[in-house]
């Protein structure tokens, strides 16, 4: 998820429908295409969307025509901005079995996606946050262009980096998957490309060849080697070291310690990234720093079942309804989180996020039986 969408419902009713519909998923030639086409909320990712890409998976993954799928934005330099939380704080307030249902759903693909066993090639050329990263990850080839802007900014609404991505960033050098799931930082391709988010670096000008290339079945690994063009340096590079040493402590607080006494090349950052932590709830930074530790121990699975927990949780408690107040709804940039303080966080409340919910947890079939789909 992330926050910063409309309400799925209402602009699907409106402008969003004259632009060509929410999501277009086709075939074409060899290649199933999936178009995400949601301009005026940044393609933010609706429940009937999601749906939609499932069922398209579902069926391409049993045709012999498709050799690869595509997933693309129809809008030039916007790929996706995450999960349509409005929408899902209107299903917590009104129906919440509803809500929970829209929860499993969107993990629920996340993992049709890790299991599906075609070639899936993501188009990526601008924005792409929260849950875009979760319908993107899991395929086998992530491709960025120049524009290519990565983030998992939950915290700054109430809420923790789901759909899976703690898996990945728990297992990134130098603890900036931690860095990046607590500040909700963007990085660029570069980047990414260092870190193994995507696969290539191409010119968005050649996203049409690739396309083209699938539809007429080419094989995808040269077609996209022969494309790819090694990035620069990252912006990350030159932080590493500062990165590792604040945010590899043993607590949210003691990173916050180590921030304060940062000096040198990166005291400034470390200025900017106590205010950006300051901004955010506590209790998602406190809740966060133990997913992505605990994360470090999961497969891609256990990850996704540890988020619908945390999810369930978090549509019960008051941050995440705070946060879309503040962002998206009254738009004063002023949630009242509760607790206000990082230190007035009980560590027992944390740990009630992560019990088990019984009956309750979300049904994830086992790769064997996802991947029987295909012939």
């Amino acid at each position: 998820m992330d926050g910063r969408s409309g309400n799925g419902r209402d602009e699907a009713a409106g402008g969003d429908a004259g632009h060509g519909g929410l999501v277009n998923a086709r075939i074409e030639g060899a290649a199933g295409i999936v178009t995400l086409d949601r301009p005026r909320t940044l393609n933010a990712l609706t429940t009937a969307m999601r749906a939609e890409i499932a069922r398209a998976l579902a069926a391409w993954a049993r045709d012999p025509q498709v050799y690869a799928v595509v997933i693309e934005s129809a809008a030039k330099g916007m790929f996706c901005s995450g999960g349509d939380v409005r929408e899902i704080a209107q299903l917590a307030r009104s129906d919440m079995a509803a809500a929970r249902r829209s929860l499993a759903a969107e993990y629920t693909l996340n993992w049709q996606l890790e299991c599906f066993t075609k070639p899936t090639v993501s188009l990526i050329d601008g924005l792409v946050m929260g849950g875009g990263v979760g319908l993107t990850l899991y395929g086998t080839h992530r491709v960025a262009g120049a524009g290519y802007r990565f983030a998992m900014p939950e915290t700054g609404i109430g809420l923790f980096p789901d759909d899976g991505v703690s898996s990945v960033l728990a297992r990134m050098p130098h603890a900036i998957g931690m860095y990046l799931a607590l500040t909700g930082r963007a990085i660029g391709p570069a980047a990414a490309f260092r870190l193994g988010l995507v696969t290539h670096c191409i010119p968005a000008e050649r996203f049409a060849e690739v396309r083209a290339a699938l539809s007429d079945a080419e094989p995808i690994d040269p077609i996209l080697d022969g494309l790819h063009r090694h990035p620069d340096r990252g912006e990350l590079e030159s932080l590493e070291p500062a990165i590792a040493r604040c945010f590899g402590a043993g607590s949210v607080e003691e990173m916050f310690a180590r921030l304060q006494t940062e000096r040198g090349e990166a005291e400034q950052w470390a200025r900017e990234v106590l205010q950006d932590l300051g901004s955010r709830s506590p209790t998602s930074l406190k809740v966060t720093y133990r997913q992505v530790s605990l994360a470090r121990g999961m497969d891609l699975r256990q990850a996704l079942i540890q988020d619908y927990r945390l999810a369930c949780r978090f549509l019960e408690a008051n941050d995440f309804f705070e946060g879309v107040r503040a962002l998206l709804i009254d738009r004063d940039r002023a949630p009242r989180w509760r607790p206000a303080r990082l230190d007035a966080v009980d560590a027992r409340a944390v740990e009630t996020y992560f019990a088990h919910l019984g009956a309750g947890e979300l049904p994830l079939s086992t790769r064997q039986e996802l991947q029987a789909l295909r012939p």
